[in-house]
C-alpha cells in the first residue's frame, strides 16, 4: 500500500507543497520585518522620564524612548551576573535611546524594570534632531540671539519653532551656493586648469591662449568671491542663534541653531501631528542627503545612483543579449560549436559576483580605463579619469553579469515561435531579415522584456561586484548635473545595497543606524517588486498583443 502511494508520485507533491509554503512563510516573515520595522522608524515615539535606583541605592533620572524589551529567564539572568531574588522567576529590561551622544558618550541604555520607581510623560520633553551628535533630548529653558536671551518660559518654543524654520530656508539658499553656483565655478576652473595643461602639452600655449585663459580665470575669482560672501554673511545669520536646554541631570547645554533640523514635543502631538511629522520624515529620507556618518538624513543620492546604473546596464544589456540570442537560434549552425557555447552561457550565469567585479576592476579601470586616460586624457595624469572605478565600469560588469539572463530568455522566446510562421513569412517574399525585424522578434519580445526585468532586478541587488567597480561609502556629488557634458560617467556613486551594507555593517553607531537598514531594506525590495510587476505587466501585454499571430 505505501508502496504503491509512494510509486504514484503523490508524496513528492505535498513534499513540493510544503517546500514552497516553507519559503512563502519566510518571504512574507522577512516582508513583514522589514515594513514594520522601516516603516515605523519615521513615527515619533513619546519620550518617557524615568526615576531610577541605581546599584547603590541613589536615585537618577533618566530620559529617552522606549525602544525594545528584553525578557530573560532566572538562570540566564544569574549567569550574566544579575542578582536575583528567589521570589523572582525573571528579568525584564527596556533598552532607551538616550540619546545626548555629546554629554554621555552613548546613545542607547538598557535598565531593569524592577528598579523603575517612577515613570512618566511629561509633555514639556523636547526632542532635538541635530545635524551631528543625534537626537538631544530635555527641556527648552530659553532661546538666544547673538549671546542675549530673547525668549524663555512659554515663549520659547514659539521663537525656537521660527528661528529654526528661518535657518533652514537659509540653509537652502547655503546649499544651493555651494553645490550649484560655487560647485559649477569650481568645476569650470579645474576644466579651465585642464585646457591649460593640454595646450602645454601640444607646445600651443602661446601668449593669446594664456591671456585668454588668465582673464577667464580673472572672471570666475570675482564671482567665486562674491558668492563666498554671500555665503559669509548666510552663515552669519545662521550662527548667531541658539538654543538653551536642561538635561535630565539638570545640566544646561547650549545647542547652535545651525546644528539643529527640527524640534518638536511628541508627548504633545495628536495623531494628525503625529501623522504629518511622519510625512515630513519620509520625504526627508526620500529626497535628502544623508548626513551623520549616514546614519541620519535620506537616502537620496543612493536611490539615484541605483536607478541610473541600472538604466546605464539595461541599455548597454540588452543589444547584446538579444543580437547574441538572434545569431545562436536564428543563424548559427546548430552543432557542437553551438552547444559549447550555450554550456558556457548557462556556467557563466552561475559564476559568483565578486568575480565579476575582480574582472571589472582589472579589465574594464585598469587595462581599459588606464589606456582611455594615456589616449584621450593626458592633461589629466597623474589623477585617473576613467582609470578608476566609476559608473561606466559598475554599468558595463552589471551588463556583464546579467548577460547570460538575458540571452537564455530571449533564446527560449525565439524557440517558441512555431516554424510555420517564419515559412509563411519567406514564402510571401520577405527576405530572412524583414522576418526576423517585423515578425519573429515581435512575437518574442514577452520573453525578452521578461529577461531585461529579471536582470534589471537582479542587478539591483548586488552589491560584491560594485564595491571594486564604482560605489563609495559617500558621494560628493551626482554622476548627472548642470556641468557641461551633464553626464559625468567616471564619477563614483552611492547604491541602495552598499548603503544597507555600510550603515548595517560599517557604522559606528550600530544601534542607532538600524532603524535606517530596515527602511532602506524595504525600500530596495520595493523597488525590486516594482519592477517584477512591471516586467509581468508588460509581457501580459505584449503577449495579448501577438496571441492571434500564435495562434
Amino acid at each position: 500500500m505505501i508502496k504503491a502511494w509512494f510509486k504514484s508520485g503523490e508524496p513528492w507533491v505535498w513534499v513540493n507543497a510544503a517546500a514552497v509554503s516553507t519559503c512563502l512563510i519566510m518571504v512574507i516573515g522577512v516582508l513583514g520585518l522589514l515594513v514594520v520595522r522601516g516603516i515605523g522608524h519615521f513615527w515619533p515615539t513619546s519620550v518617557a522620564e524615568f526615576t531610577y535606583q541605581q546599584d547603590d541605592g541613589t536615585t537618577q533620572k533618566i530620559i529617552g524612548e522606549k525602544i525594545d524589551t528584553s525578557v530573560m529567564p532566572l538562570i540566564m539572568a544569574r549567569e550574566s551576573g544579575f542578582k536575583m531574588a528567589d521570589s523572582e522567576d525573571h528579568l525584564i529590561q527596556y533598552q532607551l535611546k538616550t540619546g545626548n551622544r555629546d554629554v554621555t558618550a552613548v546613545d542607547f541604555r538598557w535598565i531593569e524594570e524592577r528598579k523603575i520607581q517612577h515613570m512618566e510623560y511629561p509633555q514639556e520633553l523636547l526632542v532635538v534632531e541635530r545635524r551631528e551628535w543625534g537626537n538631544f533630548y530635555g527641556r527648552l529653558v530659553a532661546v538666544k540671539s547673538g549671546g542675549q536671551v530673547v525668549a524663555s518660559g512659554e515663549q520659547a518654543l514659539p521663537m525656537a519653532q521660527e528661528k529654526i524654520a528661518n535657518a533652514l530656508e537659509i540653509f537652502k539658499q547655503i546649499s544651493h551656493l555651494e553645490k550649484k553656483e560655487i560647485g559649477s565655478i569650481n568645476y569650470a576652473l579645474e576644466r579651465l586648469r585642464l585646457k591649460q595643461r593640454k595646450l602645454e602639452l601640444k607646445n600651443a600655449l602661446d601668449a593669446t591662449a594664456k591671456q585668454a585663459i588668465v582673464a577667464e580665470k580673472a572672471e570666475y575669482d570675482v564671482q567665486y568671491k562674491q558668492y563666498q560672501a554671500q555665503l559669509a554673511e548666510l552663515y552669519k545669520k545662521v550662527r548667531s542663534d541658539s538654543l538653551v536646554l536642561k538635561t535630565e541631570s539638570d545640566a544646561e547645554q547650549t545647542i547652535p541653531l545651525a546644528k539643529i533640523v527640527r524640534v518638536y514635543q511628541p508627548n504633545t502631538m495628536n495623531v494628525f501631528q503625529k501623522l504629518g511629522h511622519y510625512g515630513v520624515k519620509f520625504i526627508e529620507f526620500l529626497t535628502d542627503d544623508p548626513r551623520e556618518a549616514n546614519t541620519e538624513g535620506g537616502i537620496f543620492p543612493a536611490i539615484f545612483g541605483t536607478v541610473m546604473m541600472v538604466m546605464l546596464m539595461a541599455i548597454i544589456v540588452t543589444p547584446f543579449g538579444v543580437i547574441a540570442a538572434v545569431y545562436l537560434r536564428e543563424y548559427a549552425k546548430q552543432g557542437f560549436v553551438t552547444r559549447l557555447i550555450r554550456i558556457a552561457v548557462n556556467n557563466l550565469a552561475g559564476v559568483p559576483s565578486v568575480v565579476y567585479g575582480v574582472f571589472g576592476l582589472g579589465f574594464f579601470v585598469y587595462i581599459l580605463g588606464g589606456n582611455i586616460d594615456q589616449l584621450f586624457f593626458p592633461e589629466s595624469a597623474p589623477a585617473p579619469v576613467f582609470g578608476t572605478p566609476g559608473m561606466l565600469w559598475a554599468s558595463i560588469t552589471l551588463a556583464l553579469l546579467t548577460l547570460p539572463v538575458v540571452i537564455v530568455s530571449t533564446e527560449e522566446g525565439l524557440a517558441r515561435i512555431p516554424k510555420a510562421i517564419r515559412e509563411g513569412s519567406l514564402a510571401l517574399g520577405a527576405t530572412k531579415l524583414e522576418t526576423l525585424w517585423r515578425t519573429v522578434l515581435p512575437m518574442a519580445s514577452p520573453a525578452m522584456m521578461t529577461g531585461l526585468i529579471l536582470a534589471v532586478a537582479r542587478a539591483a541587488g548586488e552589491v560584491a561586484p560594485l564595491m571594486l567597480v564604482g560605489v563609495v561609502k559617500l558621494a560628493p556629488t551626482l554622476p548627472l548635473d548642470g556641468n557641461f557634458p551633464f553626464v559625468h560617467l567616471d564619477r563614483k556613486f552611492m547604491h541602495l545595497g552598499f548603503h544597507i551594507y555600510d550603515v548595517g555593517f560599517q557604522s559606528p553607531n550600530v544601534e542607532a543606524a538600524r532603524p535606517l537598514v530596515y527602511a532602506t531594506s524595504l525600500l530596495l525590495v520595493l523597488v525590486i517588486v516594482g519592477l517584477n510587476l512591471a516586467a509581468i505587466l508588460i509581457r501580459n501585454n505584449l503577449r495579448e498583443k501577438y496571441r492571434a499571430l500564435e495562434g
